[in-house]
């Protein structure tokens, strides 16, 4: 017997899997920036977020929304403590790099979150969610990935992934993802603004076309993509189908930067593709 999934929510799905993929274009062009822009790490975060309001509100425009003020009235805490989960799910994992390595940095900041989405939404952690961060640790420490077991790196995080889990949940069920999203952003940047101040906040000339793709693809595109997807599937299915923002970024690493993947890391990656599709499959 077949399974069909109806259509809003192979919809949704669509709208996951797009902004897993704009997702895995994120870090190589956050890559790219810290080499080319002069920036921190506090600083592209705040350019992201800024870039990603830009777009959108260049949207609402286009679509006649001229009522934002009035949406972030109707709900400001929601929008607030939005920004926040944004700017901390940034702050959390930049912070945790220099502590325990980009590898149990990823690992642990995606891995939580889609536990954290599933008990905050009061959904039931699947075995293939627990399978999603099994491949999702094999593809990352499989591609030679090595840190330390410092418990602040840890604590930060587990904070990244509470915040990506907390603007998530924010953002189930809105009747217009792109005004909230750009909501989000914009008091996302303006929590970081005093930090990324203190770093330097001016880029170099030459960067800034990137950090528009930046904030165009990887962030408001992503984000947008992601809370329509929200709309018509789990949460927590949506954080799973999500996490092949990874395998994109690996296979950009491969095509783009000449990176090589060990058998290990292969192996997360199909441990990975079918917890993604066993996922999906319950909707």
């Amino acid at each position: 017997m077949h399974h069909r999934l109806a259509p809003s929510s192979a919809r949704g799905l669509l709208y996951v899997a797009v902004a897993g993929i704009a997702w895995g274009t994120g870090g190589p062009a956050g890559a790219l920036l810290f080499q080319h822009s002069g920036l921190n790490s506090t600083a592209i975060s705040f350019w992201r977020l800024v870039g990603g309001a830009v777009w959108l509100a260049a949207v609402c425009r286009l679509l006649g929304r001229r009522r934002i003020g009035r949406e972030f009235a109707a709900a400001p805490l929601r929008y607030l403590l939005s920004g926040v989960g944004l700017a901390v799910c940034q702050l959390g994992y930049f912070a945790a790099i220099p502590r325990v390595g980009i590898a149990v940095a990823t690992v642990v900041s995606l891995g939580v979150g889609p536990l954290f989405i599933a008990l905050g939404a009061r959904e039931r952690i699947t075995g293939a969610l627990l399978l999603a961060v099994l491949g999702l640790a094999l593809l990352v420490w499989g591609n030679g990935g090595s840190g330390s077991a410092s418990i602040p790196g840890i604590a930060f995080s587990l904070v990244s992934g509470a915040g990506y889990a907390l603007s998530t949940l924010l953002n189930r069920n809105q009747q217009d993802p792109v005004t909230s999203a750009m909501l989000g952003f914009t008091t996302g940047a303006l929590i970081l603004l005093p930090l990324a101040i203190t770093a330097g906040i001016t880029p170099s000339s030459s960067s800034w076309p990137l950090i528009a793709y930046f904030g165009l693809v990887p962030t408001a595109l992503a984000y947008t993509t992601f809370y329509l997807g929200l709309k018509a599937i789990r949460a927590s299915t949506a954080a799973v189908v999500a996490l092949i923002e990874p395998l994109l970024a690996a296979l950009i690493g491969v095509l783009a930067f000449n990176e090589h993947l060990t058998p290990l890391s292969l192996v997360g990656a199909a441990v990975l593709l079918v917890a993604v599709v066993l996922q999906a499959r319950r909707e």
